[in-house]
């Protein structure tokens, strides 16, 4: 499970970020991820509520955003959200789709006292 080598570097970011901001204490934490990501939403919130505990994490609130695939259409230059994982374009039905978002995880915000 990569889920915890994962919760490992963002609790590393979280300390780093309370650091930088004189923080003690991270009351929430938001991610958003891509579906495209191989990221397992559920694997990554027990990971998480596992290793927080003596960190400043400890009793976070860790929220997770699923963001879908957007597409990017390269005949007609349509953005589109796909709601199935068929890489067509809704416009005009073009295979010659361009990704522009839902591969990545990132930190989107957290709270801190």
């Amino acid at each position: 499970m990569h889920e915890y080598s994962i919760v490992q570097s963002l609790l590393d970011s979280c300390e780093e970020h309370a650091r930088q901001n004189d923080s003690t204490k991270v009351t929430k934490v938001v991610v958003k991820i891509g579906v495209l990501s191989g990221v397992e939403p559920d694997l990554l919130q027990t990971a998480f509520d596992t290793f927080k505990e003596k960190t400043v994490c400890d009793g976070a609130e860790f929220l997770i955003n699923h963001q879908k695939v957007v597409i990017e259409c390269l005949s007609c230059q349509e953005q589109s959200t796909l709601e199935k994982n068929e890489f067509l374009c809704p416009k005009c039905e073009s295979n010659q789709v361009k990704v522009i978002d839902g591969e990545d995880m990132f930190l989107m915000s957290l709270e801190m006292e």
